[in-house]
């Protein structure tokens, strides 16, 4: 081999070994923001894994909304956008509706039974009264009504009076912040494991899964990637810097009172019970250390 020839040889291999760093740089890049979206929002329905934070109450991935019917009946249109600022706006249902409520019982659950398959149109307001204060959120029932009827059949049965909020999240400590709901099961310790896998022991699909997640949104959460799998958990969107995510969510309505109160729950990470493993995904969830607790919730 002459010498041009040994200098091509070594200056390719240079060349595959740049590009091979180049690539497990990338890909050490993009699991890193892969852990990083992962710490967002999670609910306990993939069961299949239960070990790993995707069940426990600490996941929702970068995805587009899948067009899995909210096993609500009628075509989607567009309505009025909400009434507080920053608006969103909903895909109203039109004519009438019939929601499909399905039994699970592979994970940790409450079962009080399953909500009637015609929900109440009429519903425009829910109130969260927490040990801090009344937060009252407006409503998008013509958008989500099988999401609205699940969480008002669970507030007629008291199914969420004295419950524990599990999760409160910072920026600082997961780059979104949120407040998350909704877990019977939970200690809101910030140490247990479980915390997260919780339900009222049914699931049912997707609907208004087209909104931003904008400071005030209110959302029903589901494990990782899954859809069709909402449950008794929510969450409600304290910083419009939870936006960097896709949609893929269903969203009930938006807090209209009480958002000071919300905000006050956590300036940073210091007022939290941090627990790592809700971070890189490995089960259980980030606390208060001052718990936030559901009273009642109650709709009109």
């Amino acid at each position: 081999m002459s010498g041009d020839d040994r200098q091509n040889e070594d200056d390719r291999q240079s060349e595959l070994a740049r590009e091979h760093k180049e690539r497990q740089a990338k890909r050490a890049a993009d699991q890193t923001a892969k852990a990083r979206r992962n710490t967002f929002i999670g609910a306990g329905v993939a069961v299949v894994v239960v070990a790993g934070g995707v069940f426990a109450a600490t996941t929702l991935v970068n995805r587009e909304p899948e067009k899995v019917s909210a096993e609500s009946t009628p075509s989607a249109s567009a309505s009025a956008s909400a009434s507080t600022e920053p608006s969103v706006t909903p895909s109203a249902k039109t004519g009438p509706v019939t929601c499909t409520y399905k039994r699970e019982t592979s994970v940790p659950n409450k079962f009080v039974g399953l909500p009637g398959k015609k929900p109440n149109m009429k519903l425009k307001k829910m109130t969260i009264a927490l040990n801090r204060g009344n937060v009252v959120i407006d409503l998008m029932t013509d958008a989500a009504p099988c999401s609205v009827n699940s969480l008002s059949f669970l507030a007629k049965k008291k199914f969420y009076d004295n419950m524990k909020c599990h999760r409160l999240v910072t920026p600082d400590v997961s780059g979104v912040h949120l407040l998350q709901c909704g877990d019977p099961q939970a200690k809101a310790d910030g140490k247990n494991p479980t915390d997260g896998q919780g339900t009222a022991g049914y699931v049912y699909g997707d609907e208004n899964a087209e909104i931003p997640l904008v400071k005030g949104v209110v959302f029903m959460t589901q494990a990782g990637d899954a859809v069709g799998q909402n449950n008794s958990q929510f969450a409600i969107s304290l910083s419009d810097e939870n936006t960097q995510l896709d949609v893929g969510y269903n969203v009930v309505g938006m807090v209209s009172e009480g958002m000071d109160i919300l905000l006050g729950l956590a300036a940073s990470g210091k007022d939290l019970i941090v627990n790592d493993a809700d971070i890189t995904g490995d089960g259980g969830t980030t606390a208060p250390k001052n718990p936030v607790i559901i009273k009642s919730i109650t709709f009109k």
